[in-house]
């Protein structure tokens, strides 16, 4: 199986670009096959697996898609009519991607079928926040055999408050609710910048939709929507881990088309733990500036720190000078990477408490969800197996950082989130080559 050898030691330096978010464009490419017109979306991913999986799913269904890497990453897709409302069970466990499409097919031909949705296996991730609002919306939906099977002669509006602000929830509704009759008003949503983006999306399509205060969208249902193009916004995950590599390797690098707007509180962050970055019209410059300084952060819902920025965010820790914690209340499960890192020489110790004031859904549970990182401390180069998307970075940006060679497996999690990334490090001075190693 396909593997990298890294041999890490040196600062990164230089200049990386990234691409469109990963968590907007599949997300837009469901939203498209609302309508039967054609959608174009530039600064697109498309070489990312996310991509592959979403448009397999949507050719499927009878959607053409047409992509133009040369076009700085141009994608197009048009649903002129459903071939079938069943997406097969081969899609279950790649990502999330099947359930945001009830809405759509519910609203062109009055029936779905989907499997259980799979993804990354960093905590429970469950569908009943997107069941129950379906169903409150007037869908009549059964589980049988791993489908959820549902139909609607018509989506109704109504009232949806969130037991939490889920990210996917929020946006399977909202975009079930677009063509539905009447007002639907959601309470407790998501508001991350990539949901904004999808409004934005969404209402050049022709939906009337608001974002009100105190995490309430309002939504008035129109009879049909039209195709629109939409530049997608650049990734702000992928700017932090690079943002960690340089700091954490004390090194310094330039990120193209990274936006402060979006990464506020963690360049607040960076700061505090005694690093720096400088905003300029064309990105952010990230750079190591003295010795790290430990700090505590709790992740939490957006405007908080992002629980996709903490992962990085641990390993940067790991060469701060003194104790750091970090407390998890996004997901439960989001410290299985720390065990390839204590190998590799980090201290990192695991707690089921809550290490901070945060509100927290775990607080009477027993999923160890704070983390106590001890710095600093020297890594040493290991074989390392990527368990999930974000943990791949991380032990990239780990092997970067150790001294000697680490083999990395499972480089497939990695590539559905991070475009070109071999490619990238590369260019940032990562000794970084793929090669073949025997499967166990």
């Amino acid at each position: 199986m396909d593997a990298f050898r890294v041999t890490g030691g040196k600062p990164l330096s230089g200049s990386v670009r990234v691409g469109g978010t990963k968590n907007l464009i599949s997300k837009v490419m469901v939203a498209s096959m609302l309508s039967d017109a054609p959608s174009t979306f530039t600064n697109a991913p498309i070489r990312l697996g996310e991509v592959d999986i979403t448009a397999d799913i949507a050719r499927t269904l009878g959607s053409e898609i047409s992509l133009s890497p040369e076009a700085n990453g141009t994608l197009t897709i048009q649903t002129a009519s459903f071939s079938s409302t069943v997406v097969p069970q081969r899609f279950a466990g790649l990502n999330r991607i099947p359930i945001l499409m009830i809405g759509p097919m519910l609203h062109r031909t009055g029936t779905a079928s989907v499997p259980m949705p799979g993804g990354d296996k960093i905590g429970q991730r469950p569908v009943n926040y997107h069941i129950n609002a379906l169903e409150q919306m007037g869908a009549k939906i059964e589980f049988v055999d791993n489908y959820f099977h549902c139909s609607a002669d018509k989506l109704i509006g109504t009232s949806i408050s969130l037991p939490f602000p889920s990210v996917g929830a929020t946006e399977n509704i909202i975009m079930s609710a677009v063509l539905a009759r009447g007002t639907t008003i959601i309470d407790n949503a998501a508001v991350e910048p990539e949901i904004v983006e999808l409004m934005r999306y969404l209402q050049k399509m022709g939906a009337i939709i608001n974002l009100e205060t105190n995490r309430r969208i309002i939504i008035d249902g129109v009879d049909r929507l039209k195709g629109t193009d939409q530049r997608i916004m650049p990734d702000r995950i992928e700017a932090a881990s690079f943002a960690c590599a340089a700091i954490a390797t004390k090194g310094d690098i330039f990120i193209e088309s990274a936006l402060q707007a979006p990464m506020m509180t963690f360049l607040n962050s960076i700061r505090r733990a005694g690093a720096d970055f400088d905003v300029t019209g064309g990105g952010i410059r990230f750079f190591y500036k003295g010795p790290l300084k430990p700090l505590a952060i709790e992740t939490d819902v957006h405007p908080g720190f992002m629980t996709d920025w903490q992962q990085p965010w641990v390993l940067l820790m790991t060469q701060a000078h003194g104790m750091s914690v970090v407390h998890e209340t996004v997901y439960e499960n989001r410290f299985g990477y720390t065990r390839e890192l204590q190998k590799m020489g980090a201290q990192i110790q695991l707690y089921k408490s809550c290490l901070g004031s945060t509100p927290c859904r775990f607080r009477s549970l027993v999923h160890p969800h704070s983390a106590v990182v001890l710095g600093p401390t020297k890594l040493t180069g290991s074989h390392i197996t990527i368990p999930d998307l974000r943990a791949g970075f991380v032990y990239l940006i780990a092997a970067s950082l150790a001294e000697g060679e680490s083999i990395i497996t499972g480089i497939h999690h990695v590539e559905r989130g991070y475009e070109h990334i071999q490619q990238k490090l590369q260019g940032l001075g990562v000794e970084i080559e793929r090669i073949q190693v025997q499967d166990a």
